[in-house]
C-alpha cells in the first residue's frame, strides 16, 4: 500500500512499524539536514523501541567521517550534499550494527542559506539500504527550511517502508 500525500505522519509510522515488526527488522538513521527529525518522528510513537535501534546526527563533515566512516576525500570531491556521500553514510551505518537492520541516510541543504546554482536550497539526497539492496534519490524540495526538513523526513520514512515491503 503506497503512501499518499493525504496520509498523516502517524499513519505512515503505523504502517512502517507493522512492516518492520513483521520482518523482525530494526531501523537505523543517519541524518544531516534533518538534524534527527526522522529519529524524533519515529520515537514519538509508543512501542518504537521494538523496531527502532539507533540514529546518528552527522551534521558536520567531521561527524560524517568520525561516526559513520564517510571518507573525507569523498566529501571533498563531491560535497557533503551528494549521492556518493549519502550512499557512504547509509553503508557506514549498516557496518556499525548487527544484521536485521534497515538504514536510511539524509544529507541536504534545508536553507535558507547554503545553496548554490549547482545545489540550490531544497537539494536533498536520501539513501536507503537493507542487506545488499541500496537505493539513493535526489530531491529538490520546495518551501522554507521547515518544509524542506518535513518533506525529507516524510520521504525517508516512505522509502524505508517501500524498501522493506519490496524485499520480502
Amino acid at each position: 500500500m503506497p503512501s499518499s500525500e493525504a496520509e498523516t505522519l502517524d499513519d505512515q509510522l503505523e504502517r512502517l512499524a507493522g512492516l518492520l515488526t513483521r520482518r523482525r527488522l530494526m531501523l537505523v538513521t543517519v541524518e544531516s539536514c534533518t538534524g534527527g527529525g526522522v529519529a524524533a518522528a519515529v520515537t514519538s510513537m509508543p512501542g518504537s523501541s521494538n523496531w527502532f535501534d539507533r540514529g546518528w546526527v552527522t551534521y558536520s563533515d567531521a561527524a560524517k567521517s568520525d561516526l559513520v566512516d564517510v571518507d573525507a576525500v569523498l566529501i571533498h570531491q563531491h560535497g557533503a550534499v551528494s549521492e556518493p556521500v549519502a550512499r557512504a553514510m547509509v553503508r557506514g551505518a549498516l557496518k556499525r550494527v548487527d544484521a536485521n537492520r534497515v538504514a536510511v541516510a539524509i544529507t541536504g541543504i534545508a536553507g535558507p542559506d547554503g545553496g548554490s546554482a549547482a545545489k540550490p536550497v531544497g537539494t536533498v539526497f536520501i539513501a536507503w539500504a537493507l542487506g545488499e539492496r541500496e537505493h539513493v534519490e535526489h530531491h529538490r524540495f520546495e518551501g522554507d527550511r521547515a518544509a524542506v526538513r518535513e518533506a525529507s523526513v516524510r520521504r525517508a520514512l516512505q522509502g524505508v517502508a517501500e524498501l522493506v515491503a519490496s524485499s520480502g
